[in-house]
């Protein structure tokens, strides 16, 4: 037994001694490591770098560390507005309150002097309490901001820290700017503190309505830089680093970055800041005048060899206007010998000055041009009345005639409205065919037609005599009244 026993164990060890041979043999291609070590390829694929791409690059990165430094980051606190019923009364009884949360915001700035006045955007800080604004700068540090002054018509506001030796922004001329012209947007979008973006600048002199005022003057710098919520009141920037918009708005959709972003430019920055930090509130000097840009239809209408100047559509009665003898249908095309061929344009001019100034207007009219010397005056309001009553028009027998050639129809007004909006006459539009050529004009039911084409119109019948004798192409203006009474000046052309 013991020898069969000592048989069956060497052949055991045998079979074990073979297998791991076999073993081995089969992983001897295979290498096993505890601390795999991987040699990373560090040559760049591209040895030589264009020298203008390497060049922009490393423009981009000097103009974010010199500048970023300038911007800083702005959280406001606000109360809610009072509700001026309480909403709880019926459930609860008149003596519940329910307390609204503080409205809380946040955007950007630029310091303009070392002992830290900021400027900002209006939108960003009007809502705020009296110890409502809190500035952040780069390094960290935190200090409570006082409210200097604001200006809601440029969107423009200054703010003030106490504290010494802070790193100034450049502000350049942003009458030198041009479209195509690198630029880099420098803010805190989204609560994403110290943010760069890069794009060009996409338009200049772009009339965006960010609010509902005749008054604003809306003359922005348009850039593709990324721009959100929160780069508000921050830097536009360009290859010098000198700051020529402060960012202002964007147009979107969806409330984010849709590719259009707007900025103020830095030349209306400027002034406004000096004049907030010196007085505390903007003294502007105005003419008084409805204007609008020229189209071609209108150059034909009234007589221009082309498109250019700004058309003045109403002139607020007493105002710097009237007193210096413009009318309406007036063409202005320069101030002071500037030319101007936008209303944003003209507006952001005479916005510049004070009640006071006086300026030199070069006017269009009657085919003749000529100079009318206007001494601006402060803001006016102009007389506007209620809505006209539409069936005040049915009262009396009238004359009513549809013109397939304009797309409108008209009618004859009664003796009442034509007491009550002090007109002699004049016919009214019932009806307006939409996408007809007056449509697309402006024509709406509802305005009053008192001139075609400066020839004062009584009646439906003075307005088919001048209307029947035009032929397709010809371009006829309309002098109409609005429902509260303000004058526009619409080009129609014959179909």
């Amino acid at each position: 037994m013991k020898k069969k026993t000592l048989i069956a164990g060497a052949l055991l060890l045998i079979f074990t001694l073979a297998f791991s041979v076999f073993l081995v043999a089969s992983l001897s291609g295979l290498k096993l490591s505890a601390n795999p070590q991987i040699d990373f390829k560090t040559t760049p694929p591209i040895e030589n770098v264009n020298p203008n791409i390497k060049g922009l690059n490393e423009a981009f990165v000097e103009i974010a560390e010199k500048v970023t430094p300038s911007v800083v980051y702005i959280e406001v606190t606000g109360t809610a507005k009072k509700e001026d019923k309480n909403p709880w009364e019926f459930f609860f009884g008149p003596d519940f309150r329910f307390e609204q949360p503080p409205m809380h915001g946040t955007g950007s700035g630029v310091i303009i002097s070392s002992d830290g006045y900021i400027v900002t955007n209006n939108h960003v800080v009007k809502d705020a309490s009296e110890k409502g604004i809190k500035v952040i700068l780069t390094d960290k540090r935190e200090f409570p901001a006082k409210l200097i002054g604001t200006d809601p018509n440029t969107d423009v506001a200054v703010i003030k820290i106490e504290a010494d030796n802070l790193t100034v922004a450049s502000i350049g001329n942003s009458d030198d700017v041009k479209v195509g012209q690198w630029v880099l947007a420098i803010g805190n979008p989204l609560g994403l503190t110290n943010t760069v973006t890069a794009g060009i600048v996409s338009a200049i002199g772009r009339n965006v309505q960010i609010n509902m005022d005749s008054y604003a003057i809306n003359n922005f710098i348009q850039t593709d830089a990324a721009i959100n919520p929160g780069n508000s009141g921050g830097a536009l920037v360009d290859i010098n680093g000198y700051v020529i918009g402060i960012n202002s708005a964007i147009q979107t959709n969806t409330g984010y970055y849709q590719g259009y972003g707007f900025a103020i430019p830095s030349n209306i920055v400027k002034n406004v800041a000096q004049e907030l930090i010196k007085y505390g509130k903007i003294e502007r000097g105005y003419i008084g005048v409805a204007i609008k840009d020229v189209d071609s239809k209108e150059a034909k209408g009234l007589g221009l060899d082309k498109a250019k100047g700004v058309l003045i559509q109403n002139v607020i009665k007493g105002s710097a206007g009237d007193e210096a003898g413009l009318k309406v249908g007036d063409v202005i095309l320069a101030v002071d010998g500037k030319e101007v061929n936008a209303a944003n344009q003209l507006q952001t001019i005479i916005g510049s000055k004070h009640p006071g100034d006086e300026v030199t207007l070069t006017i269009f009219r009657d085919g003749a041009t000529m100079e009318k010397k206007v001494k601006l005056k402060p803001k006016m309001e102009s007389d506007a009345g209620k809505d006209i009553n539409r069936n005040q028009y049915e009262e009396g027998e009238t004359q009513t005639k549809k013109y397939d050639n304009i797309g409108i129809t008209v009618t004859d007004i009664s003796e009442k409205i034509k007491n009550n909006y002090g007109i002699e006459g004049g016919v009214y539009i019932q009806n307006v065919v939409p996408y007809s050529e007056g449509f697309n004009r402006g024509l709406r039911a509802g305005l009053i037609i008192i001139e075609v084409n400066k020839e004062k119109v009584y009646s439906v019948s003075d307005f088919d005599k001048i209307i029947k004798d035009k032929k397709e192409g010809d371009v006829v203006v309309l002098k109409v009244m609005t429902q509260n009474k303000e004058i526009r000046l619409i080009a129609i052309e014959i179909q």
